[in-house]
């Protein structure tokens, strides 16, 4: 038992460290510059056009993901999904594994984001 124990941990050890490694970070670059996000969060992604704009360089991957997410998923789940038809309509032909991508690029870039007092 303790056998199975030990290399039932072992498996979800390398299945998370694969999971935390498979986000490309290079296709998250291509995907931001080819879905223009700039247009609104600005070049750095760091100084968006508008207030209203969230900063999204240096945002955790992982929430990152989850709000590209909420917008995929729109107002058909009122529980989960966010309503804001621009973004709405840009997160509509990308992957979840696209979203992955992405969130990883946003995390990398250089930001001004105070994530700590």
């Amino acid at each position: 038992m303790k056998k199975f124990l030990l290399a039932l941990a072992a498996i979800g050890a390398m299945h998370l460290s694969v999971r935390a490694d498979a986000a490309d970070i290079a296709n998250g670059k291509l995907l931001v510059e080819r879905n223009n996000c700039a247009a609104c969060h600005g070049l750095s992604m760091n100084h968006p056009i508008t207030p209203e704009y969230p900063k999204l360089a240096g945002q955790h991957a992982d929430y990152a993901y989850f709000a590209m997410r909420s917008y995929q998923v729109g107002s058909n789940n009122p529980l989960f999904g966010r309503n804001n038809p621009i973004m709405i309509a840009q997160m509509q032909g990308l992957s979840q594994r696209d979203l992955h991508d992405i969130a990883a690029y946003l995390q990398a870039l250089p930001s001004d984001l105070i994530l700590q007092k």
